[in-house]
């Protein structure tokens, strides 16, 4: 009898973990959903990068792209807030615990309707998270009205057209002083993987807005935010290449044609540039692009600005070496004679 071959061992990745190890539960969104695209490369993206799961806390509010963190980083920690309020517990929980990596997913409802001034003040607070929206223009857990980043024309599956200016996350951030924002399209696996490598080797609000067609309700003919729409009318401004801390690179790209920006941790992202004389690092130009695909009804994509060294909220609090959580009461509560002492001051 011929010997029954040994099974190959799985890959595993610089931290010696399967990607197996990075799933989660089975989605139960609709069949063909761009929100379960992404989830496919969150899970690809922490598993090349060598994350560990469990210093990984996920976060999220309400709606379908709420859903999502239920599957990928089943070992990590995760808290479903209450509608639009996911800022405000990723920013408690960065604050506790500096040492857990933030992963926020949100949608165009639950981030530019409700939780507006919360996602405002998580940008203006440069809080230690990526938070990802997943952007489809409709409400579609309530059967696909209009959302606040819906384009201005647009025309729902009832026949409504939309008659209310979009807003637009990725030029609001900037303004808001966001040192790392981006948009992507749920189709563009390549560019979203690269994009999502980056946003994990940033430090501080990592914005990423993603096309994420809602094929329930928005993928009809009229739908700005529909595949068919959204692959004919994305405008790459660069090709990005992104090279993690760990991995030494030979590359060379001859000058003129490339940027390169290096993140604190030693990684580098190479930005080649396409038809667009485009520097990711000059915020003015940045905002300007993004005003004229407003014009030619485009969806600029890639990383439209970056600022590496902008400090994140942790850094600008000076917090101590160790997480707040982990320290003895000893140390977070002041004793009765410094209590004492404040009194007599205020006399």
């Amino acid at each position: 009898m011929s010997a029954t071959p040994e099974s190959k061992a799985p890959a595993t990745n610089r931290i010696g973990l399967t990607k197996a190890e990075y799933d989660g539960g089975k989605s139960t969104l609709c069949s063909g959903c761009g929100h379960d695209v992404i989830t496919k490369q969150i899970i690809s993206a922490f598993y090349e990068m060598g994350v560990d799961p469990h210093m990984v806390a996920k976060f999220s509010g309400i709606g379908c792209s709420s859903k999502t963190p239920a599957y990928f980083l089943n070992r990590s920690h995760g808290f479903n807030a209450v509608h639009g309020r996911m800022p405000a517990v990723a920013t408690g929980a960065n604050l506790a615990n500096k040492q857990l990596m933030g992963i926020g997913v949100s949608g165009d409802g639950d981030t530019a309707s409700i939780g507006m001034g919360q996602f405002v003040h998580m940008v203006r607070r440069n809080v230690d998270c990526v938070y990802i929206v997943e952007d489809n223009g409709v409400y579609g857990l309530t059967k696909g009205q209009f959302s606040a980043t819906a384009d201005m024309g647009a025309k729902l599956k009832t026949g409504v057209i939309n008659d209310l200016p979009a807003v637009d996350l990725c030029s609001l951030a900037i303004e808001l002083g966001c040192g790392f924002v981006a948009r992507s399209f749920s189709g563009d696996i390549k560019q979203l993987q690269a994009i999502l490598k980056a946003a994990i080797a940033h430090r501080g609000t990592s914005l990423i807005d993603v096309i994420s067609p809602c094929v329930t309700f928005n993928d009809h003919e009229g739908s700005t935010k529909s595949y068919k729409y959204s692959k004919e009318h994305e405008e790459p401004v660069h090709e990005i290449g992104f090279v993690p801390f760990f991995e030494e690179t030979l590359v060379e790209i001859p000058p003129g044609e490339s940027k390169d920006v290096e993140f604190p941790d030693g990684s580098h992202v190479r930005f080649r540039t396409l038809a667009l004389d485009y520097d990711p690092t000059e915020k003015e130009k940045a905002l300007r692009l993004i005003h004229e695909s407003h014009a030619g009804a485009e969806y600029l994509t890639g990383i439209l600005y970056v600022d590496p060294k902008k400090p994140d909220l942790v850094s600008l609090m000076n917090l101590v070496d160790e997480p707040l959580a982990t320290l003895p009461i000893e140390r977070t509560r002041p004793p009765r004679q410094a209590l004492d002492d404040i009194m007599e001051r205020l006399k």
